[in-house]
């Protein structure tokens, strides 16, 4: 039996309700979409991440099923699953949590796993390959279709060129496992290596996979431009976080959502953009008022 190219399926129905569209076979090169722009809101559990983290001395105030019940609350189709709040990974469990958001008609948009893949140390390596493949496979569990993962940090000692070497290896090998689930993997713009729109394209345009793309995060190029690196990178992403804050020049302001969500209409973007809230007022307050407004600005 074939392995399905990311061609093949960005044909396929899968791909349709996953909000990707028709791309390039050959290599991750910007996306051919045929059609209108299609805006499909979501929200990243790590909007609630003050209430649902598992790291902290307390308990958390918020479980992975209260996320799921208030994204029906607030009529949302869609809700991204972060790897850092599932206090357990067993079959059992990422079955019930898959049969909760299918009662509640709620597509899992994708995962998000926090690796870091520019470590030069090999067990280092090893360690992180291992966590994003067990999470490719959580997420095939959990009906996802994207997850999102990092390249990583430069270490005192290194090179950058060395370190993306390592990145871009370790990614298409993990693309090649992520590939068996028909599962793209979506590399985030997140400081480190992929700091700035050339630093990341860099990465990007060296990735030579049918499933690999870009998430594409709007909150995090502190770059002098942000907004033009947005429509720099826009084109390849395969899903979107979009964030309440932009970061020109590293000075905090508020995003211009409807210019935000011009850029990906303009690079005609088909697929789930899902709120990843980060700002300072309490989520439980600030999210539902940031989803009714891109409701809007959505369509």
């Amino acid at each position: 039996m074939l392995t399905p190219t990311r061609r093949t399926f960005l044909r396929s129905g899968l791909a349709l309700g996953a909000g990707l569209a028709l791309g390039s076979a050959s290599a991750i090169g910007p996306i051919r979409r045929t059609g209108k722009a299609k805006l499909k809101l979501s929200l990243a559990a790590y909007s609630f991440d003050r209430h649902l983290s598992l790291r902290g001395k307390k308990p958390p105030t918020m479980t992975l099923e209260d996320f799921i019940d208030l994204g029906s609350k607030l009529g949302l189709k869609a809700l991204e699953l972060t790897a850092y709040y599932f206090p357990k990974t067993t079959p059992e469990y990422l079955k019930s949590i898959r049969e909760r958001c299918d009662k509640l008609e709620i597509a899992v948009s994708g995962t998000a796993v926090g690796n870091d893949f520019c470590n030069p140390d090999k067990k280092h390596q090893a360690e992180q390959f291992d966590m994003v493949k067990r999470w490719v496979d959580h997420s095939a569990a959990l009906g996802a279709r994207t997850i999102r993962i990092f390249a990583g940090t430069l270490r005192k000692g290194d090179t950058e060129d060395e370190a993306r070497k390592r990145a871009i290896d370790l990614i298409h090998k993990a693309c090649d496992h992520a590939a068996k689930s028909k599962i793209f993997l979506a590399l985030e713009n997140h400081g480190g290596i992929t700091a700035t729109a050339d630093q990341f394209l860099s990465i990007v345009k060296a990735v030579k996979h049918d499933w690999f793309g870009v998430n594409l995060d709007t909150g995090n190029f502190h770059t002098p431009d942000p907004y033009g690196d947005l429509a720099r990178a826009a084109p390849y992403a395969v899903v979107v976080q979009i964030k309440t804050e932009v970061f020109p020049s590293n000075k905090r302001e508020a995003a211009d959502l409807k210019r935000v969500t011009g850029i990906l209409r303009k690079a005609n973007y088909q697929g789930y953009v899902a709120l990843e809230y980060e700002a300072t007022e309490d989520p439980r307050t600030a999210v539902p008022k940031v989803i009714a407004e891109l409701k809007k600005l959505m369509g």
